[in-house]
């Protein structure tokens, strides 16, 4: 939460389920939209804030099936587990704030008493959450017998239901939108407020996003019915909210561009990845722009000509080096002659690829010091390898553009499963 110097220019909360990650997509494409939009423009000054119902073994299974960026804060197990960064450090306050009128021994033996309740799996049972699947029809009885059962105990709890199947009890200062001014708080105190708040979700238990003071808010296309009921009667008036024509990750960015919170094209709508406008250039975008190439040069998606060629021999300094995971150091030179080479080499394949984590430090006046995790998905096999570059304006042969100086790629952990790599040497 401490990554940026001083307020986030825009900070989005978004759930991951049908809202981020679209389950319907099995090409990933909204979200890697979202992805490119994220990383080029938005990474360095804003931050990205997932919360989910997921609880963090749940959403970690998640990451590993689908191209997730790393957001800096994890709103998890709706809204009673708050993580920071990439280490994901649990926030003890909140926890112990989650205490009050709560004890989840009495919760699980009253709900025990309820036959129409199934319990959900454990791996979605958390200390401040007990959760279970009940029909529609018998979810309101529930909602309304049990916390008179509980408030004998001394319990004060908030039962919240969503998916038209899912019931989660909570204590009754829990929730995604507790959880978000509860960080909105936090901000604050630091002087920190951003200075734009964008919540995203499909569901009845992202409800409660919404009503968070000042935020602006977009209800995905795809949105349950009792989402869209609750924005009727709560909230149909509040011209902060919008119900997007777009499904999940599309949504969000049609919502960026509905409130004017920055820019709303996205790299990946750009059929031609390497061109620039000085109005855009910048160091993360570069990155992201060249990797775009490289996925659509791989994939066939762009004519195999002579001038993309050229047109890295521009890019790329003619005495620059690469340096491999594996510590061989090759000149630029001959990896741009090793791409040319792989033209539609994943032709027909599940090929994408994204960045993730971008950041950069001006080094001098024309000089950039980019780091990020460059990772490429086939269809099954991921990996991914922290990779560093330095980017330089004055020496760039192309007007308002840069010059990659230097390369150096090491493997993310976990992220290469040992033996001798035999691919060639690309990028």
């Amino acid at each position: 939460m401490d990554r940026l110097d001083g307020a986030a220019r825009l900070m989005i909360v978004s759930d991951l389920d049908s809202t981020m990650v679209d389950h319907l997509d099995p090409e990933n494409l909204s979200l890697l939209r979202f992805n490119a939009l994220w990383e080029a423009f938005y990474r360095d000054n804003s931050l990205l804030v997932y919360s989910t119902g997921r609880s963090p073994t749940s959403y970690k299974q998640l990451k590993i099936k689908k191209p997730l960026l790393t957001p800096d804060v994890t709103i998890m197990s709706v809204g009673t587990e708050i993580m920071y960064g990439e280490s994901m450090v649990p926030d003890a306050e909140w926890e112990c704030y989650l205490n009050q009128k709560w004890n989840r021994d009495v919760v699980t033996g009253e709900t025990a008493k309820f036959p129409e309740l199934t319990p959900q799996p454990e791996i979605d049972q958390r200390p401040h959450k007990v959760s279970f699947y009940v029909k529609k029809d018998e979810a309101m009885k529930v909602m309304k017998d049990l916390p008179q059962c509980l408030e004998k105990y001394g319990l004060d709890v908030k039962i919240i239901y969503s998916s038209g199947i899912a019931l989660d009890v909570l204590p009754r200062c829990a929730g995604k939108g507790q959880a978000l001014a509860y960080l909105l708080k936090k901000f604050k105190a630091k002087g920190r407020v951003p200075s734009n708040t964008l919540v995203c979700g499909d569901s009845g238990n992202d409800a409660e996003l919404f009503t968070v003071p000042a935020v602006h808010g977009v209800m995905v296309s795809n949105a349950q019915e009792e989402l869209l009921e609750w924005y009727s009667e709560n909230a149909k008036n509040n011209h902060q909210i919008t119900h997007a024509t777009e499904r999940c990750a599309a949504g969000i960015i049609q919502a960026i561009g509905t409130f004017s919170l920055g820019p709303n094209v996205s790299p990946r709508d750009i059929r031609d990845s390497l061109k620039c406008t000085i109005e855009i250039c910048n160091p993360c975008h570069e990155v992201v722009k060249f990797y775009l190439f490289y996925e659509r040069w791989r994939r066939g998606e762009v004519e195999r000509s002579d001038h993309f060629i050229d047109h890295l021999r521009l890019l790329f300094n003619s005495l620059g080096t690469f340096v491999h995971p594996s510590g061989m150091e090759i000149p630029f030179s001959q990896c741009i002659d090793e791409m040319a080479n792989s033209y539609g080499d994943q032709l027909g394949k599940q090929f994408r690829l994204w960045v993730d984590r971008v950041s950069v430090a001006q080094i001098c006046s024309d000089t950039w010091l980019v780091k990020f995790d460059k990772c490429e998905l086939c269809g099954k096999d991921r990996e991914c390898r922290v990779t560093t570059v330095l980017l330089s304006s004055r020496h760039a042969e192309l007007p308002g553009g840069f010059m990659w100086i230097y390369m150096h790629q090491t493997w993310l952990d976990g992220s290469f499963s040992g033996g001798e790599d035999q691919r060639p040497w690309l990028f």
